[in-house]
């Protein structure tokens, strides 16, 4: 398996997991949305709470064609970049995109780009 196929398995692998850790309710809809061929995976969360609509992404992963894993947007306290380095992507592929690209030059070990 090349590393990119290796790559996009093991985050939808992980946008699975998360998913079964937040089911939907009758307030909000955990949805699932993937794009195997662009390598876009993003959890989102919508539906209406009493007063107030909840639409709101809180995982975003993109896998870009040269490999490299963008996390750009972790809103779990699950250590999503972690998850993924013990899944099997280096740490120098996973680009911490949440941060602005001079912070990231800063993070030890993690690609900035």
């Amino acid at each position: 398996m090349d590393k990119l196929t290796q790559h996009k398995a093991i985050v939808t692998a992980i946008i699975e997991e998360i998913a079964a850790m937040t089911p939907s309710d009758d307030q909000a809809e955990t949805q699932i949305i993937m794009d195997h061929e662009r390598g876009h995976y993003v959890l989102f969360s919508i539906g209406w709470g009493r007063l107030r609509r909840e639409y709101a992404p809180f995982v975003h992963i993109d896998v870009r064609p040269d490999g490299k894993v963008y996390l750009q947007h972790d809103g779990t306290d699950l250590r999503i970049a972690n998850w993924m380095m013990e899944k099997g992507i280096p740490q120098g592929e996973i680009v911490l995109a949440f941060h602005a690209p001079f912070r990231r030059e800063m993070i030890e070990g993690f690609a900035v780009a």
